[in-house]
């Protein structure tokens, strides 16, 4: 299980405890730790815990002895943000090799000069006693994803022409001596390093220079070299969904062939949008790597290794790639968790007991999208006896149609998963059934979760034209030309579903993104997508939002913005764009302008007497989005069936 920050670890230790436990129970053969930093200034923000200040190391000891009584086994990570570090979290300037400038962290840091660079490579020393100490089972050096130490070994951000930097080797150096460093204060412990195996910097470490970095820290006594990808100021994608699965393993296998080469006989670990086992099969299975890391895949299901090797592949929740959860809340301070999981972080709240409740309280879900699911598993393992309705033919709600854009598939076996957990738990799944308040006189509690509808327009014509579920629903059947009006999140979702229609596969997007030579297929159709006010795909993560627009822009896709409507023609859509008038020539025009609730249920059982709670869409649309979904499920499902239980 690879390293994730939490912005848990300032919280309550016996929470952060029971997260790392869980996850050794479900089969993490290793876990790495979020990152500690070795010093305040090297922390990546306010909710990092720094290793040497004693309340972290007794809440790392908490940590350590749970994941021990699981049965699992924990190295600790030493961590060191260099020029990302954030001034604000405590006030403290960054430090980095040279005074080269952080989009990320809006901050020019200052160079470490020679006495600063021995007190940080002792700062890391001192850290990694400290984790021995403390019984973890070893250590792991970050060296990679733009942090300090990948600073030093970069071009682009050490600038010295000293013994710490002017050259490849002497950019080595400072990665080189913290690894002897960490490697004489542990002893025979291991010590793993995360080194960043592209950059995806213009300018940056080329892949010669990467592999030379690998041996000379094998060398210099790691144990095995971890390959991380990217920096946080690439404008590659490296995380999100649209990158094809194991997409990055070719890096993995060209380090591990130059360590080979060199006769050093560390272990290379993988990672980066592996999300199954069978994934990992194939990656160890083709030489690409000795060790699968896995980060994300744990926090969207826990017992992903032990329920795969049980032969329970299907039940597996995985993850999404959305970010919005996780990534995105690492990066302030919102404690991190899981959109399609949100009990991650919430082990101690919503303990797993079901087995031994007993299930005399009915509840009734009404409605199987994102909330309606995560409201039906949650009642289920409170101990209710669930029935869950779907009008359609399956449950997933709008997952099944992001399911449908290339680089999405996660989606829609995330609902497959969900239809298999349901069915373990016993719930009644309904599908093809519109619930009515009369039918559901007699259960305990009713979870309203019937969703959204488009929102309606007024507008000139609009008669012509369809609403995205429509539009997604025959995709294949669409004009040649489109116009879409909305530029949210489904927009750009069903721009790329129409420009590519079927999901190409690790190779386009490597070439696309210049990993890889090759031609790309010319774009199947014309599409603009266009909005009154706001930015493209306004409502997206922060860290997917970039990636998708950018995605589609490559893809050909007209993107606009300060839009009046005019009127839908049929020859497209007249509209005024800064001042002037412009037909946007469509053979469809396809209406996503956002949702509107679909809650008429709540009033009928309102007016009946009926209790019942109502989440996600029919709720309030107002910044809806999955997270929120799932998270106001697991709550609703809970809490209906402990209370109606009492």
């Amino acid at each position: 299980m690879g390293s994730m920050h939490l912005n848990r670890e300032r919280g309550d230790p016996a929470a952060l405890a029971a997260f790392y436990a869980e996850r050794a129970r479900g089969g993490a053969g290793l876990i790495i730790t979020g990152g500690a930093a070795v010093s305040r200034v090297g922390a990546g923000g306010a909710g990092y815990g720094v290793i040497a200040e004693p309340e972290f190391a007794r809440t790392w000891h908490t940590v350590v002895q749970a994941v021990h009584e699981a049965g699992g086994r924990i190295a600790l990570q030493l961590f060191h943000a260099g020029r990302y570090a954030l001034p604000r979290a405590f006030g403290l300037t960054p430090v980095a090799p040279s005074a080269v400038y952080s989009r990320f962290s809006d901050a020019t840091p200052i160079a470490l000069d020679d006495e600063g660079i021995a007190a940080t490579i002792a700062d890391f020393a001192a850290a990694s006693r400290i984790g021995i100490g403390l019984g973890f089972d070893g250590v792991e050096i970050m060296a990679s994803e733009g942090y300090l130490l990948n600073q030093f070994a970069s071009p682009v951000t050490n600038l010295r022409d000293d013994a710490w930097g002017g050259d490849a080797a002497r950019r080595c150096a400072f990665p080189v001596a913290v690894t002897r460093a960490v490697r004489s204060a542990v002893g025979s412990a291991p010590v793993l390093v995360r080194i960043s195996g592209a950059d995806l910097v213009e300018g940056s470490s080329t892949p010669d220079e990467v592999d030379a970095l690998a041996v000379a820290l094998a060398d210099a006594g790691a144990d095995a070299v971890d390959v991380g990808i990217g920096w946080h100021e690439s404008r590659v994608p490296t995380v999100q969904s649209m990158v094809p699965h194991a997409a990055f393993t070719q890096v993995s296998a060209r380090i591990r062939a130059a360590l080979a080469a060199a006769g050093a006989t560390v272990p290379v670990i993988a990672s980066n949008r592996i999300n199954t086992l069978a994934q990992a099969e194939r990656v160890l299975a083709g030489g690409e790597a000795d060790i699968v890391s896995m980060a994300r895949p744990f926090l969207a299901d826990p017992h992903i290794v032990a329920a795969s090797f049980a032969g329970r592949e299907a039940t597996v929740n995985p993850c999404i790639g959305c970010n919005e959860a996780c990534i995105d809340r690492s990066f302030g301070l919102e404690p991190v968790s899981c959109t399609v999981n949100p009990r991650a972080g919430r082990e101690l709240e919503f303990p797993l007991a079901a087995a031994s409740r007993p299930r005399g309280t009915r509840i009734a879900v009404v409605g199987a999208g994102p909330a309606g699911m995560e409201a039906a598993r949650a009642a289920a393992f409170a101990g209710a006896q669930v029935t869950l309705f779907e009008a359609g033919d399956a449950i997933g709600g709008q997952f099944l149609l992001a399911g449908a854009v290339p680089g999405k598939s996660d989606f829609a076996a995330n609902a497959r998963s969900f239809a298999r957990v349901l069915d373990e738990l016993g719930v009644d799944v309904r599908t093809g059934h519109e619930a009515t308040a009369e039918e559901l006189v007699g259960f305990d509690h009713v979870v309203v979760a019937t969703g959204v509808v488009p929102r309606r327009v007024e507008l000139p014509g609009v008669e012509r034209a369809v609403d995205y579920v429509q539009a997604f629903a025959e995709a294949a059947r669409l004009g040649e030309r489109v116009a879409v009006i909305g530029a949210g999140g489904i927009a750009v979702d069903l721009a790329h579903l129409l420009v590519e229609g079927v999901d190409a596969g690790p190779d386009r997007f490597l070439i696309e993104h210049g990993l890889r030579v090759g031609a790309l297929p010319a774009p199947r159709r014309r599409v603009t997508i266009m909005r009154r006010t706001g930015a493209i795909g306004a409502g997206m993560g922060v860290t997917t939002r970039w990636a998708a627009v950018q995605e589609i822009r490559r893809r050909g896709v007209r993107t606009l913005t300060g839009v009046t409507y005019r009127a839908i023609e049929p020859s497209g859509v007249r509209v005024e764009v800064d001042g002037t008038e412009e037909l946007i020539e469509a053979d469809v025009v396809v209406i996503a302008a956002g949702q509107t609730p679909r809650a008429q249920l709540a009033g009928q059982l309102a007016s009946r007497g009926i209790a019942h709670t109502v989440v996600g869409g029919a709720r309030n649309t107002a910044g809806l989005n999955a997270v929120a979904a799932f998270e106001e499920g697991l709550r609703a499902g809970d809490a209906a069936a402990r209370a109606a239980g009492r």
